[in-house]
């Protein structure tokens, strides 16, 4: 267990020169859920270690990051004239909403001690093309940062690079996306190194592509043979290698981070793909749930060409895997949620064994959160406003449950004594200090 850790340490803050006091990226600073070093409250309410609490422009679904004094964060403010959003029929699905009204999509950058907006910059003003989810935002990608830029993917809307004072420093335009049933877009870019990666699964032509963080220039976009997905890429080093892992329904997929080539694929997973893949101790962990439920578990050493049926797939799990929520690594154990649900199960990751029974968490409801975790407890917040408080034990036991009175599904970020919340009209800081 503790060299899957290290191993998770080694990889991702080695990449993005975060320190484990900070959260630049929508899954932390090791991209699988954990904080090391974090010891945030267990206990909280809307008059209890709430720090502070900030009303926010607009909506959005994206995680804040946070680094140093300031926290990051994306939304979609509606401006001019305002228009009822309608149901569009035009995809034959009751789930979908079209936007009647023109949006401004822009960076905010808060000030972490006093929970003010220092700092608010559009980057874009459009009538989207889209709609989506009934359930979703036209901010659903989370921005990333390394300490000097923070970067805001709008899909669409474009990918810009800001200085931490606001100042823009590049834009690129990639097209405009079509996704499957108007459903909207999601996926959230990575940063490693001096490489940001960006994924582009729709209804037209996929592709992934990679650009220099300080110019934006492209280094290289490989198309991919993809339908629309929400899942983001992760980078993942083994024997010196480094690559870019994307889930998909065709194939989950390793490209080399230098040249974008595929290194391996392996085939397996659902439809509609949400949930972004984990990895830690040479292994890759990626799951699915919508016409199949599917996890996959890829041992890295060796892998290469189709991996499909082969002994690199080291375990694979068909039944309580997650749709909406990533699933979680920490300390040798994969959580995996099936949200509508609310079963939460625990896997040992090298084996794939059941640590105990899976837990319904009874006291929480729909999730689109992906689950937390540090100081040897996991945080699982729902879209009613309840956070769920569990040990890291063999059998996980409730510590407690709090409510805020906000809808939530953005992930939380962890950092120091503090739990950063995005609501759909607020921004929490949660602290016992």
């Amino acid at each position: 267990m503790l060299a899957l850790a290290l191993s998770c340490v080694t990889v991702f803050l080695g990449a993005c020169a975060a320190s484990a006091a900070d959260w630049p990226a929508w899954r932390g600073p090791l991209a699988t859920g954990e904080a090391p070093g974090a010891d945030p409250p267990v206990h909280w309410s809307e008059g209890q270690n709430v720090r502070w609490k900030l009303e926010l422009p607009g909506r959005g679904h994206s995680s804040p990051v946070v680094w140093g004094d300031h926290v990051f964060l994306t939304t979609a403010i509606p401006v001019g004239e305002p228009v009822d959003p309608r149901r569009d029929s035009a995809e034959g699905s009751h789930h979908n909403i079209a936007v009647r009204q023109r949006h401004e999509f822009a960076m905010l950058a808060v000030d972490r001690g006093r929970g003010r907006v220092l700092w608010k910059r559009t980057l874009a003003a459009a009538l989207p093309r889209e709609g989506g989810h009934y359930t979703g935002s036209l901010a659903s990608h989370s921005p990333v940062t390394d300490g000097e830029h923070v970067f805001a993917f709008f899909g669409s809307r474009g990918l810009y690079a800001l200085g931490h004072d606001g100042a823009p420093v590049w834009e690129v335009q990639l097209g405009e996306m079509q996704t499957k049933h108007g459903h909207g877009e999601g996926s959230s870019p990575v940063l490693y190194g001096d490489t940001l990666i960006v994924n582009w699964d729709h209804a037209g032509q996929s592709f992934l592509a990679a650009f220099e963080k300080s110019t934006g220039r492209r280094r290289w976009k490989v198309p991919r043979d993809e339908v629309t997905s929400w899942a983001s890429p992760i980078v993942v080093e083994h024997a010196g290698q480094k690559q870019v892992v994307v889930s998909g329904t065709g194939r989950l997929r390793g490209y080399d981070l230098a040249s974008g080539e595929v290194v391996w694929e392996c085939g397996g997973l659902s439809a509609n793909v949400v949930a972004s893949p984990v990895a830690g101790g040479g292994m890759v962990f990626a799951a699915s749930s919508y016409d199949k439920q599917a996890l996959l578990a890829i041992r890295l050493e060796g892998a290469q060409g189709d991996l499909t049926g082969t002994d690199h797939v080291a375990w694979t799990r068909s039944r309580d895997t997650p749709y909406v929520p990533s699933p979680l690594l920490y300390e040798g154990s994969l959580y995996v949620l099936k949200h509508y649900q609310g079963v939460l199960t625990r896997l040992v990751a090298e084996t794939g064994e059941e640590r105990s029974r899976p837990f319904r968490l009874t006291s929480i409801g729909n999730v689109y959160a992906s689950p937390v975790a540090a100081s040897g407890r996991i945080y699982i917040t729902d879209r009613d406003g309840a956070t769920i408080v569990l040990s890291h034990a063999a059998t996980p036991e409730v510590l407690a449950l709090n409510h805020l009175d906000d809808s939530f599904s953005a992930s939380a970020a962890l950092v120091d004594r503090e739990l950063f919340l995005r609501g759909q009209r607020f921004l929490y800081s949660v602290s016992e200090e």
